[in-house]
């Protein structure tokens, strides 16, 4: 009797083979065993190269000695105790100082936990029940982070659609949706529907598209005249563009801001926080009234995760840290763009800081309706073919995420390997009409 593989060990356990979007059958069959740097080695020994970074999670890059260290020195002083630790605080102090919209924090477990909190802070304190949200963006796997996240087939502004099953109906109801970058549209919403609407939640950065010069601004200024709160979701931006996020990337502060992903180098974690006045409204001695938002998270602070972030943290201060970034990313997405012209492709390289991603389409895009691809079936086979070229990436998306790990060595091996998948594309013949 043959012993079961690794791959086959999970088709048996998880639906699909994994707990999201790699959907393992047929050509994803891959389980990771240890990874280093931005490196991976699967379970049959192949190594992989890694632009995917736990989903941007892994900045500092895999096992890292110095967030290795803490969660070792931590882990033997015990794992979780649901309550304030010295961990936990001085992490918080040190968010707090360089997020100049937050007056207090509290601690998640996640980015979606986090993003959840905000939402629900702003409807108690507004006391209205819609958010505003855009189009193709993404704030977590609750049911206003999949409203409208990849709508094949769009409605009108600002009707929203599902992009998941078993959502709540008065999810789809309560949730309005705009095209991102676009203010007269913003403006038209929040003149209908302004009285309505508790928040809005932005990226400040959706998913690969930069903010218009002034868009962030003149967002903040159209929700508070309709007095509603302006959040930011920074689990991707925080931490990432650069130390402040895109607070102080962008210079615009927002009411509310939810964070996750690089706070963590690589352990779970979420944080969101506010002005005092609104983060009051979870002090639990108001149990029981009208205006108590009930937010608790049995991780959320877990000292083993805010020791890892604190580790992370000091990396991230180091020098020069984000001017390299910034550069890498800039050396990544300009050779990208030199294979696909080489090549005769018509698509555009996306991103900014240490972010690319490859978008099939004929305009410069500057929402998620002008992003979308010529067809979808494009970037999906691109990705698979990158896959089993040895890059790690989610196939799902064209989002490639660098961490301090990644060198111009690393990118160069990588345009090698997407030069030889954009040829394997682009030599179908079906692709390469989709693509004239």
């Amino acid at each position: 009797m043959s012993i079961p593989s690794a791959v086959e060990r999970s088709l048996s356990v998880f639906p699909a083979g994994c707990n999201g979007e790699f959907n393992l059958p047929p050509r994803l069959s891959k389980v990771i065993v240890r990874g280093a740097g931005c490196e991976l080695w699967t379970s049959d020994g192949e190594r992989m190269i890694d632009f995917s970074m736990g989903w941007g999670s892994v900045l500092p890059g895999h096992a890292h000695p110095a967030v290795v260290e803490a969660v070792r020195e931590q882990v033997g002083r015990g794992t979780n105790f649901s309550y304030v630790t010295e961990a936990s605080l001085q992490l918080a102090e040190e968010i707090l100082a360089v997020s100049p919209a937050c007056d207090q924090l509290r601690f998640a477990a996640s980015g979606t936990e986090a993003t959840m909190y905000c939402l629900r802070l702003a409807r108690a304190f507004t006391g209205r029940p819609k958010i505003l949200k855009f189009e193709g963006a993404y704030h977590g796997s609750h049911d206003v982070g999949v409203v409208s996240l990849f709508p094949s087939d769009p409605p009108e502004f600002p009707q929203s659609v599902s992009s998941s099953a078993g959502i709540e109906p008065g999810a789809g109801e309560n949730t309005l949706v705009a095209p991102f970058n676009d203010l007269e549209k913003v403006a038209e919403i929040l003149e209908r529907h302004g009285h309505e609407i508790a928040g809005v939640i932005a990226e400040p950065f959706q998913r690969c598209i930069s903010p218009l010069p002034g868009f962030l601004a003149g967002l903040k200024q159209l929700v508070h005249r309709a007095g509603a709160l302006l959040i930011f979701d920074e689990v991707v931006t925080g931490f990432r563009l650069a130390y402040g996020g895109a607070q102080e990337y962008y210079g615009v502060i927002p009411d509310l801001v939810a964070y996750g992903k690089a706070l963590g180098g690589g352990l779970p974690i979420g944080a969101y926080g506010g002005r005092r006045q609104i983060m009051e409204q979870v002090c639990e001695d108001q149990l029981g009234q009208s205006g108590y938002v009930w937010t608790a998270s049995t991780l959320g602070g877990n000292p083993v995760s805010t020791a890892a972030a604190s580790a992370a943290l000091s990396l991230y201060r180091g020098e020069g840290v984000y001017a390299r970034l910034h550069r890498l990313g800039a050396y990544l997405r300009r050779n990208m763009a030199t294979v696909l012209a080489e090549q005769g492709v018509n698509a555009q390289i996306l991103g900014d800081g240490p972010i690319a991603q490859v978008a099939f389409t004929d305009v410069t895009p500057r929402d998620y309706r002008t992003s979308r691809h010529l067809d979808a079936r494009i970037g999906r086979k691109l990705m698979l073919e990158l896959f089993e070229r040895g890059v790690f990436l989610n196939p799902m998306g064209t989002k490639l995420y660098l961490s301090m790990a990644h060198t111009e060595a690393t990118c160069d091996e990588f345009c090698e390997r997407f030069a030889q998948a954009v040829s394997i594309v682009t030599r179908d013949a079906a692709t390469a009409t989709a693509l004239a």
